[in-house]
């Protein structure tokens, strides 16, 4: 009987997703654990996989196209079987069939709510859903890097888990045989939902799983629905014929090289050698994103727009990422809740620019003037705690402890991650973070921790060649700072036209915790630090 696979919801703040690319289409046989697409949430694309067997018999959704969560977005059945009642009425019997199946699920999980828990066997261990991160109320399993009957030591990495922010590898922190596996690969479930068994080898474990899944535990798929009754079989569907596996791919000194499946798939259908891959994975394991941000090496260097004859009217339309919406959505709330007002100021950098000279003289030492900045921040925002505040609905939040944002630039987007504790790091140390951070954002490898907890920013568009500019507050913070280019230019010294450096500066903050007076006093503050940054060593 067809099943109508409707919209997921993948992440807790998702609304609607967009279809990225169809791994299957119409006609193609489905097996339980295929991946049928790849979604698009506000947060990340992530594998979307069947959990039922049968054919494709109808996709809702194109590739590129965007559907609330909950909506169809395809129907698997029988080869040739009649949906055309589906399709007509679908959202009527989706509707329907869901009411049918709620009772019999709550029933269940009362049920097992009564259930005593069962002993488990000498030496055996259950290993749950782990939560990654405070916000953190599902996990999918990406990949799987042990098997039942594998020997597991306490550090090796079981699993890769994919959470609504990054996927994150799961260290295990027992020892013994992996004797039950919870959740299959592209599977989700709640925190603390069974994740996997390990114990002596050949313990029987059968009685502990059916224990744990006797709770229905969410997956990336809603509740499927399935018809009353069976339709007419229509005529068949030729099914696709199957392709030649292809050859395990190879280094060039002719060593194995280790792939996921889904990286080789995206890899043959776009052309791409994998041998000019570098994995990220474990062992330099080549995973879905290192395909997806290759990018090859092209002669000349140099891209070129596209040529359009000269008097003609060219334009593409680019359909809204899910992270670029996301972005929108945060800025468009921070610029028309929060009353900005901007403060701009030109600091002299000949200090700054010799001190940087001298202190990367010494040996495997390297800081960069944004390091400077923000090490010059962390100092200034502990003697100013107003500018280090965070405004909620019914209260003011003055942070004791100094995390500073570090605004990078993504193919993407914009994502923020967080240098910690700035103020109690040495100059070193924040450059090091910086450098690892950035790199990080760059090949979409932060994890959640890494990105939140923010009590002030730092944008900087120097290197750019920017002098310049404004920013909007990265919220709940009450300022961030936007950092211009270091300028040669005629400046006046003791009643001398003499050539200096400058470097301008602007500060947004927002009105409702920090007034203006309290602004420019923690300016003042910076200025000392970076027109004498000698003073941040003491």
């Amino acid at each position: 009987m067809a099943i109508v696979v409707n919209m997921p919801r993948l992440s807790d703040t998702m609304e609607e997703g967009t279809v990225a690319a169809w791994l299957k289409k119409v006609g193609d046989k489905i097996e339980e654990g295929d991946i049928l697409a790849e979604i698009e949430t506000d947060k990340a694309t992530m594998e979307f996989e069947s959990f039922n067997e049968g054919t494709l018999l109808h996709i809702g959704v194109q590739e590129g196209e965007t559907t609330k969560v909950d909506e169809l977005l395809a129907i698997i059945g029988d080869e040739g079987e009649d949906i055309s009642a589906l399709l007509n009425g679908g959202a009527s019997a989706s509707a329907e069939a869901k009411e049918e199946v709620a009772e019999p699920a709550k029933e269940v999980e009362e049920k097992s709510t009564d259930t005593p828990a069962q002993e488990l066997p000498e030496g055996v261990i259950v290993v749950t859903m782990p939560r990654l991160s405070d916000t953190m109320e599902e996990g999918t399993v990406a990949t799987w890097l042990k098997k039942v009957g594998d020997n597991v030591d306490e550090g090796d990495i079981l699993a890769e888990i994919e959470t609504d922010k990054a996927t994150m590898e799961f260290e295990s922190f027992q020892s013994g045989t992996l004797l039950e596996i919870g959740l299959q690969e592209g599977e989700s479930a709640k925190v603390d939902a069974l994740l996997a068994i390990i114990g002596p080898a050949g313990t029987d474990v059968s009685g502990v799983a059916a224990n744990f899944s006797s709770v229905p535990t969410k997956k990336e798929e809603a509740p499927k629905v399935e018809t009353k009754q069976e339709a007419p079989k229509a005529a068949p569907v030729a099914a696709p014929k199957a392709s030649a596996p292809a050859p395990t791919p190879v280094t060039a000194n002719g060593g194995r090289l280790f792939v996921s499946p889904l990286a080789k798939k995206i890899a043959e259908e776009k052309g791409i050698n994998l041998t000019q891959v570098q994995g990220s994975g474990e062992n330099g394991r080549i995973v879905k994103s290192d395909v997806e941000n290759f990018v090859p090496v092209q002669a000349g260097g140099a891209s070129v727009g596209k040529f359009v004859p000269t008097g003609q009217e060219d334009f593409e339309d680019v359909t809204n990422s899910q992270m670029r919406k996301a972005i929108a959505k945060a800025l468009t709330n921070s610029k028309f809740t929060a009353p900005h007002y901007y403060l701009s100021v030109e600091f002299d950098m000949e200090n700054a620019i010799a001190f940087r000279t001298q202190f990367n003289t010494v040996p495997d030492t390297k800081i960069s003037y944004n390091d400077i900045v923000v090490k010059a921040c962390a100092l200034a925002l502990k003697q100013h705690p107003q500018v280090n505040s965070q405004w909620f609905a019914d209260k003011m939040r003055l942070n004791n402890h100094v995390h500073i944002g570090v605004a990078v630039a993504v193919p993407d987007g914009l994502v923020v991650p967080v240098v910690k504790f700035a103020n109690e790091q040495s100059l070193q140390q924040i450059g090091a973070e910086v450098r690892d951070l950035a790199g990080k954002a760059k090949n979409k490898k932060l994890t959640p921790a890494e990105m939140e907890g923010s009590t002030f920013t730092v944008s900087n568009l120097g290197m750019f060649g920017i002098d310049t500019f404004t920013s909007i507050i990265n919220q709940p913070n009450s300022a961030i700072l936007s950092v211009g280019n270091i300028v040669e230019k005629p400046v006046v010294k003791n009643g001398q036209i003499v050539v200096g450096n400058t470097m301008k500066l602007s500060l947004a903050c927002d009105h409702r915790t920090v007034d203006g007076a309290t602004g420019a006093q923690f300016l003042q503050t910076l200025k000392g630090y970076i027109e004498n940054p000698v003073t941040m060593l003491v």
